[in-house]
């Protein structure tokens, strides 16, 4: 099983590793900084240095408890050699500061009873993110309300902690788990991860975060779009 480093500390950069297996289009790792793709956010890319030669990761994927390296030619590497694992930065921090945003949206949609429906799907870019909601009305007035709403709390420079908790505990929490899949996983896990934005929110969540929300910057809406009677999507970018 890959050991995911990131999920501990997600500014770690860089990392020594070991190669445990190479398949056709990657290569599989003892450890990675590498974030393999899930819960709407990509999966990183960067390099793999080996022998002096660097190796671009185009993509980074889960495949069942490991985690896929995507190369495009993996093949002079070698089963049990050591090599240096580069992450894309700029990039990756763009998707913490996203996701932190995406959290905070849903948590200030769950704390304002003003609001009729709740978020149901999320989607990160490299230059922007989207949020589905389940709203039969959903107006630009409202999503400007919202996002006027979450960055105000942004501002407030809230920490944001990773934390664990025991399987059992965590199912009993309201709220932890905000969709039907994520409240059937809880539910099979032994100990679940949870990230806390202190004072604010805490979900069940396996991506990377800032550190505090300060970090975010500002929300700003792009656009609006109907989906059907009660789905409506709204995209952001950050600046």
């Amino acid at each position: 099983m890959t050991e995911k480093l990131y999920l501990n500390d997600a500014y770690l950069r860089e990392c020594d590793s070991r190669i445990t297996e190479i398949r056709e289009n990657g290569v599989i790792l003892d450890k990675t900084v590498f974030y393999a793709s899930g819960g709407g956010q990509p999966g990183d890319s960067g390099k793999i240095v080996f022998n002096n030669q660097e190796f671009a990761v185009k993509d980074t994927i889960k495949d069942g408890e490991e985690v896929l390296h995507i190369l495009e030619n993996p093949h002079p590497m070698e089963v049990g050699s050591n090599v240096i694992c580069h992450i894309d930065w700029e990039r990756r921090y763009s998707h913490m500061k996203y996701h932190g945003a995406i959290h905070l949206i849903d948590a200030v949609v769950n704390m304002n009873q003003d609001y009729e429906g709740l978020i149901t799907g999320s989607q990160i870019y490299d230059d922007r993110a989207r949020v589905d909601f389940s709203m039969e009305n959903f107006s630009q007035e409202q999503a400007m309300n919202i996002i006027e709403k979450t960055n105000a709390v942004i501002k407030e420079g809230h920490e944001i902690r990773v934390k664990y908790m025991p399987g059992e505990e965590a199912v009993k929490i309201k709220n932890l788990a905000r969709t039907e899949p994520g409240r059937q996983l809880i539910q099979k896990l032994e100990t679940v991860r949870i990230i806390e934005i202190v004072g604010i929110d805490q979900q069940a969540d396996g991506g990377t975060h800032v550190r505090n929300t300060s970090e975010i910057g500002t929300i700003v809406l792009q656009k609006i779009e109907n989906k059907g009677k009660k789905n409506k999507r709204m995209y952001f970018t950050l600046s």
